[in-house]
């Protein structure tokens, strides 16, 4: 095409000139365009990918919730194989605790074999006395053998306690015996009409429990590990690794105590050609829709961000309001950032207030600035201690307060550190409480050991009165017998023989006084009790004739033998006998007499004092035993005391009761030993 461009002479005449118009070219594609294909290709293996991921964890979904699934049943398996174990030993304890003989009993028999049965898990059976005394075992064992089994204590005492507190069985923790084996215990408390017999202790092998307990197509399946608190494997199922990260971890209740089952499932083969297909179709149908379905989700997915962002930010805010814990942060350089009205309350200033301040911080205190100067730089270099560190700081009104203050590195979307993130705790109380702990803990250890400096001194005294009299009484009957020229040479050897005795008494009440007043083990011999009462009664009948009492003896014979401290058992003989005495002062004299007996009942070996007195009020019964408390004029009030401590020493008892007629018997107990 032209346009026409008309033009002039000088003698008026008119040319025109023909001019080509611009040819337009055409616009170039969008970009997006050209994009096309390539996002196409992109989606399609995008697509791809997705759905065979999608599938894979769908796959890896199911077989987790079929292994929760496994792991459960075995859980409560384990559980109920348990509570009927403990059913079990709640039904054996009476038979076996009660003063009957196990091997009497058939029924017993069967239910203690049904007890140890494999199926069961448990290895051994214990049955403890009241006193927590091993009473029997099944199958039974050495004292040698118990050394070199258990690495701790066994049974377990704490657990003894525990279970005979609560009236319910308890868990022991789990211990290493020989061979590389791990062990725990069940403590079943055995209750009759109302009163404690003892505990039936059933003693778990974690390796054997896991061999019997866990089914053949479960160990087929996974491998069932035992860990404890540290992450250590103690026991297995199966020697060999799996190599699957399928696992599941559960805590093992019961026993608890840290440990945990663990079940690893061994890894099955990838199913492709459902993946293959499933990931076909999928893209088939996604690229018919993709360029609405893009659009689409671009905008839902802007709006469900929207809605999830205010969401979060009314959340957080919410939480950071309802904190005790101040919450505060800072960057690189130490300028505040934020701070959350916890923080706030706790120094005294508001957020506007801190929010862009720098060191030194307006709730710094004077006197600790250096100090906090100190801490404040630490922060910043990445050497904060990750317990945390104490800090004095000021509030507002001036008011001084100790704080607990744990930093940690603040990190953006990026993976950079912008600053630091800080948590302070009021430890003022805290602090306090501590140190009035401490300080009350100071005076009862000084306490203490006044009162044993105290019971050692009052003890000696008392005790060696005893034999100190005795060796007086024999010197003057024999100075007596020499002024009358009735002694011969064998009779003064036995009376110098008995000084010599009382001397060597004397000296062993000493040694064993200081031994109990510093809690250390008495030496334990098998005794017998009838012979330390006649010893016990000689020492005393020249205060007895002296005094016109006259002692009877019932001692049956023969009796069993006990475990015990002679010295500390005659001890307590000499004291009821002279205690029984006494409490015949006003009693006329045709009626003084004091009865000694000894008897076997319910597992107890009784000696019992009994006299005709006036009995004990009501009112001195209630404190009778209670140190230096004494109705005598030239008394300490430390002879019973001294005495229930020994019974208690040896795993026995000492009481008292009215007698008929008139009068105190005192029954000093003591645990037969098992033949």
């Amino acid at each position: 095409m032209a346009r026409l461009a008309p033009t002039g002479d000088k003698e008026g005449t008119a040319t025109v000139i023909l001019t080509p118009l611009p040819i337009p070219t055409p616009a170039p594609p969008p970009r997006w365009y050209w994009s096309l294909p390539y996002a196409a290709v992109a989606l399609f293996i995008a697509t791809m990918a997705t759905l065979l991921w999608l599938t894979h964890r769908q796959d890896a979904e199911e077989q987790r919730a079929t292994l929760i699934n496994d792991v459960l049943w075995m859980e409560q398996n384990l559980s109920f194989q348990f509570e009927r174990n403990n059913a079990l030993l709640t039904q054996l304890g009476p038979a076996l605790l009660a003063h009957k003989s196990a091997e009497a009993n058939s029924t017993t028999e069967a239910r203690i074999k049904r007890a140890l049965d494999p199926e069961s898990g448990m290895n051994r059976l214990l049955w403890l006395d009241r006193n927590g005394a091993v009473k029997g075992a099944e199958p039974p064992y050495t004292d040698s053998h118990l050394v070199g089994e258990a690495s701790g204590t066994f049974p377990s005492s704490a657990a003894y306690r525990l279970s005979h507190a609560l009236g319910r069985p308890v868990y022991s923790d789990a211990y290493s015996v020989i061979d590389n084996q791990t062990q725990f215990e069940v403590h079943v408390p055995i209750f009759e009409g109302g009163h404690y017999l003892g505990s039936i202790v059933g003693v778990y092998a974690i390796n054997d429990m896991l061999a019997r307990q866990v089914p053949w197509w479960f160990a087929e399946r996974y491998r069932v590990s035992v860990s404890n608190n540290l992450g250590v494997e103690i026991a297995a199922r199966s020697k060999v690794s799996p190599l699957s990260t399928l696992a599941y971890e559960i805590p093992f209740e019961p026993p608890g105590h840290g440990l945990n089952l663990h079940i690893t499932a061994y890894k099955s083969e990838i199913r492709w050609i459902p993946l293959l297909l499933m990931g076909s179709l999928g893209i088939l149908a996604a690229a018919i829709v993709w360029s609405l379905w893009q659009l689409r989700r671009h905008m839902q997915r802007r709006h469900l961000a929207e809605q999830a962002l205010g969401s979060e930010h009314a959340f957080r805010k919410a939480m950071e309001d309802s904190l005790n814990t101040g919450m505060r942060a800072r960057d690189l350089q130490g300028r505040i950032t934020y701070v959350n009205p916890a923080f706030c309350r706790m120094v005294g200033w508001s957020a506007e207030e801190l929010v862009g301040l720098l060191p030194p911080m307006p709730y710094w205190a004077p006197e600790s600035l250096e100090r906090t100067f100190e801490v404040h730089t630490m922060i910043l270099d990445g050497n904060a201690p990750p317990q945390g560190v104490e800090i004095r700081l000021m509030r507002r009104d001036g008011e001084r307060f100790d704080a607990l203050l744990i930093e940690a590195p603040l990190i953006d979307a990026n993976g950079r550190q912008i600053g630091w993130m800080g948590s302070m705790v009021d430890v003022t109380e805290q602090k306090r409480t501590r140190e009035l702990a401490r300080q009350q803990q100071e005076r009862l250890q000084a306490t203490a050991r006044l009162v044993t400096m105290g019971e050692m001194a009052s003890t000696l005294a008392h005790e060696l009165n005893q034999p100190l009299a005795a060796i007086s009484s024999y010197n003057t009957g024999c100075l007596n017998m020499i002024e009358h020229g009735a002694l011969s040479t064998a009779e003064l050897t036995g009376i110098l023989q008995k000084i010599g005795k009382q001397a060597q008494r004397a000296a062993q009440i000493i040694r064993r006084v200081h031994a109990f007043v510093r809690r250390s083990e008495p030496k334990f011999e098998t005794v017998d009790i009838d012979a330390v009462i006649r010893e016990a009664v000689g020492l005393v009948e020249p205060d007895a004739e002296r005094r016109g009492v006259a002692i009877d003896l019932d001692l049956t014979e023969p009796l069993p033998p006990v475990l015990a401290d002679p010295v500390m058992v005659e001890q307590v003989a000499i004291n009821l006998i002279r205690n029984g005495m006494d409490a015949m002062t006003d009693t006329p004299l045709a009626e003084r007499r004091l009865q000694l007996s000894t008897c076997e009942h319910d597992g107890m070996l009784i000696f019992s004092v009994a006299d005709r007195g006036k009995g004990i009020p009501p009112d001195v019964a209630e404190k009778l035993f209670a140190p230096f408390f004494t109705t005598k004029e030239e008394g300490m009030g430390m002879g019973l005391n001294i005495c229930r401590s020994i019974a208690e020493l040896h795993r026995g008892r000492l009481g008292f009761e009215s007698r008929p007629g008139g009068g105190t018997i005192f029954n000093f107990s003591l645990p037969v030993t098992p033949p």
